[in-house]
């Protein structure tokens, strides 16, 4: 059974940061994409950082400069670090582990997911 695991949300003042983790079990973690992705209140889910199996990564231009993914295959874990945050980023974050080895932006692409975490950056 994959389990998806999320922590490190919390409250921030904007311009603040914070570091989410997701821990995963029950798969071959190495072996696939990790992505992250945010839904916020009223609006759709939204695709914000995806890292491959080896490592290359991909970001929302929304985050893009502010926020990186990244993995530590060892421990079966995604790290999203998120600076410079914005009211805007008020969000749920959830982590999924992707189908195939490639970083994608598709939601369709992604096979498993975490409960989420909740960031909320006060102005």
């Amino acid at each position: 059974q994959v389990q998806l695991v999320e922590s490190g949300g919390g409250l921030v003042q904007a311009g603040g940061s914070l570091r989410l983790s997701c821990a995963a079990s029950g798969r071959t973690f190495s072996s696939y994409a990790m992505g992250w992705f945010r839904q916020a209140p009223g609006k759709e889910r939204e695709f914000v950082a995806a890292i491959s199996w080896s490592g290359s990564t991909a970001h929302a231009d929304s985050v893009k400069g502010r926020f990186t993914i990244s993995r530590d295959n060892a421990k079966n874990t995604v790290y999203l670090q998120m600076n410079k945050l914005k009211p805007e980023d008020t969000a749920d974050y959830y982590c999924a582990s992707g189908i195939k080895e490639v970083e994608v932006r598709w939601e369709s692409e992604y096979k498993y997911w975490g409960g989420g975490a909740q960031v909320t950056v006060s102005s």
